[in-house]
């Protein structure tokens, strides 16, 4: 439609134009075309202003392709980069000069978080390579993005595995390999699993996993010691270069408090990264015998089995009763089991809801699922009814939430059933499964035994029967030793956030890194057991050299919060103290602060990983010493080119003083041009 504006604007203006032209030629007028050209310029402009108030403009734009320079920013890059620092940052430099005459460059620096300004500081203490990929796609998969390259060891120990990240990032990656990928001699300690309470006099189990490298022939003691005291000496020979094996240490919990046991695997000969041949563990050993409360919708034998597993604990008292016995209190239970409950006939919510108390349901065919479902407020879990059937269960093998027996794997695939009146669960994050069920299709994917941690823990079974797995455990291996140690860490893991002390110091962890800040919680309860913040608390921390640092907690909500920063490594104690209602009380503890950042728990690059990573996204894989060859495998991309984006722009012509100026400019030029003339 503005084409045919444009048309009659010019056709009725060069026609205005030309009638002037005429008559003023016929009137001897100095250079006629001047004035008729002035003419036919103010009826051109005002039509256009009659016409067409606003006139769209379509502006085409050529967006450059961006190139996103990821440079891993952690301390690990320093050390491997050594005496070519310098060399290195030169060569990545003179490419990004050379990259910005074609294309647009965006440099990042990456550890635990994204750096904006130098990215050759080498100083974060952690790397997360997925996040940093992922912080690209977000800020830059809507724009141009090229390619992305990626300049790294491959060292990761925050975030997710990248080969396993799940982005939309449709770019071609470059990953360049800082380091060597030699493998070099190193004996450490990869991991550690303990419960973190354990009743008094019962023995527990602390595990290490202990991988050697390169280290044929080493024969030494891994030690477990306590206060300087060796408690425990494991002797390990390790007769190939590729060696993982686990070690387990069994004590017995004599003595209550926190205790912290440190792991050491002596040095081998020649192994240069000794910062991971030792680990801290802090376990706190109890003397409370918690209150268990066994209910059932009507008598049955998983209940007796229960009993008879927490049977010799000094640790529990347990009280069994049916449905129609319920007690009128909860207030002096720790942790409450429910079998076949809540029900139609027996809806014990209100009470449940009030007491706020752990809760480990067994379901079945007797449980009301939609009164069960109310009760999501506290175990954050729905559950989906169907018709009665069989699961069969298959251990899981990524559960964390205690440490469960070594043969488990072997002793859960020799039970029967459980019979199940459920379709499906959905828990919230940071549930685990202890069993999943075993389907022929997506095996392990329905969870049968799950814990779900929070302020209030739960558990769920989702089947009766257990009864029979003790039995069937006892007819194949001559006890159910397996199966006990699960209910009994199921019903750990229910009390082992219940506490009946008044006033108490609490910590995300009990190891910290130098590098980051540390932060407590303290908590103190009223009669009612109702957390208050009233009076205020004090903490007294004291190294190993007896210098000691006062602080005063800060009030949060009905709680209290301290963040002390960041503390030089080393061990220490703290006393914290209040008074309330005319009474002190005083809660103690211990903080271990390591100086080896996680950067260091590891030596050398992972090239596999960066060839993994260039591989799926369809880039390339080189060492550092060849980045520069980067710049000709780019820009022989075909893919990565400029785009042409089409803008639309709309000028209201009306709005633009500027316009009616310049029509008024050009009729007055062409007056006083015409009366100047014709007074000759």
């Amino acid at each position: 439609m503005q084409i045919i504006f444009w048309l009659l604007a010019i056709i009725v203006s060069v026609f205005a134009g030309y009638a002037v032209f005429r008559r003023d030629k016929k009137r001897a007028v100095p250079y006629p075309w001047i004035v008729a050209l002035l003419r036919s310029i103010v009826v051109f402009l005002t039509l256009l202003l009659v016409l067409m108030p606003t006139i769209t403009l379509v502006v085409n734009v050529t967006e450059k392709p961006i190139i996103v320079l990821l440079q891993d920013n952690s301390r690990s890059i320093a050390n491997a980069l050594g005496a070519d620092s310098a060399t290195y940052r030169k060569n990545v430099n003179e490419l990004a000069t050379k990259l910005s005459e074609k294309y647009k460059v965006i440099s990042r620096g990456f550890g635990h978080k994204i750096d904006n300004d130098s990215i050759f500081n080498y100083y974060q203490s952690t790397t997360d390579i997925s996040s940093a990929l992922a912080n690209v796609q977000e800020f830059y998969g809507m724009q141009n993005l090229g390619a992305v390259i990626l300049a790294s060891d491959g060292r990761y120990n925050e975030g997710m595995n990248p080969l396993y990240q799940d982005i939309a990032l449709h770019n071609p990656v470059y990953a360049v390999a800082i380091g060597d990928s030699s493998q070099q001699k190193d004996i450490k300690i990869a991991g550690i699993f303990a419960n973190k309470v354990v009743t008094l006099n019962n023995t527990f189990e602390i595990r290490a996993d202990i991988i050697a490298q390169l280290c044929a022939g080493y024969s030494n003691g891994i030690i477990l010691k306590e206060d300087g005291k060796i408690l425990s000496n494991i002797i390990i020979f390790v007769n190939s270069n590729r060696y993982d094996r686990p070690v387990s240490f069994t004590l017995k919990a004599e003595k209550a408090g926190l205790h912290h046991y440190i792991i050491e695997v002596p040095v081998a000969e020649g192994e240069k990264n000794t910062a991971n041949n030792r680990k801290d563990i802090f376990i706190e050993i109890i003397d409370e015998k918690k209150n268990i409360l066994i209910v059932s919708a009507a008598p049955h034998p998983d209940v007796n089995a229960i009993k008879e597993a927490l049977t010799g604990l000094e640790t529990y008292k347990v009280t069994i009763c049916t449905a129609d016995n319920f007690p009128k209190s909860l207030s002096t239970y720790n942790a409450i089991i429910m079998h076949g409950l809540p029900s139609i006939r027996y809806n014990f919510n209100p009470q449940l809801l009030a007491a706020k108390k752990p809760a480990w349901l067994i379901l079945s065919n007797q449980t009301g699922y939609q009164i069960l479902n109310d009760l999501r407020t506290i175990t954050h879990t729905t559950v989906s009814p169907a018709i009665a059937h069989n699961i069969l269960p298959v251990y899981s093998p990524a559960f964390n939430s205690f440490t469960v027996p070594k043969d488990i794997q072997t002793i859960i695939d020799k039970m029967p059933p459980l019979s199940a009146n459920v379709n499906n669960i959905l828990a919230a994050p940071g549930t685990t499964a202890l069993l999943n069920q075993k389907t022929g299709v997506g095996e392990g994917q329905t969870p049968v035994w799950v814990l779900q941690q929070g302020t209030i823990p739960s558990a769920f079974l989702l089947g009766e029967g257990i009864w029979r797995w003790r039995m069937y455990e006892y007819k194949n291996f001559g006890n159910h030793n397996v199966i006990d140690e699960c209910i009994r860490q199921t019903v750990a893991f229910l009390c082992a956030n219940t506490t009946d002390k008044p006033f108490n110091v609490t910590l995300p962890k009990y190891v910290w890194s130098d590098q980051e800040s540390i932060n407590l919680v303290a908590h103190l309860y009223n009669s009612n057991h109702e957390s208050i913040n009233t009076p205020d608390v004090q903490i007294t921390i004291t190294d190993s050299a007896g210098y000691k640092q006062n602080f005063s907690f800060e009030k949060a909500g009905t709680a209290y919060n301290l963040n002390i920063g960041v503390w030089a490594g080393g061990t220490y104690t703290y006393t914290a103290h209040t008074n309330y209602n005319s009474i002190n009380y005083n809660a103690t503890g211990t903080i271990v602060v390591e100086n080896t950042p996680l950067e260091f728990m590891e030596t050398g690059a992972d090239y596999p990983l960066l060839y993994g990573i260039a591989k799926k996204y369809n880039g390339a894989f080189v060492p550092a010493t060849q980045i520069a060859s980067l710049y000709d495998s780019i820009i022989h991309n075909e893919k990565i080119k400029p785009i042409i984006r089409s803008n639309t722009e709309t000028i209201p012509l009306v709005e633009r003083k500027w316009y009616f100026f310049l029509i008024l400019l050009v009729a007055v030029v062409e007056w006083l041009l015409r009366k100047y003339w014709l007074a000759q």
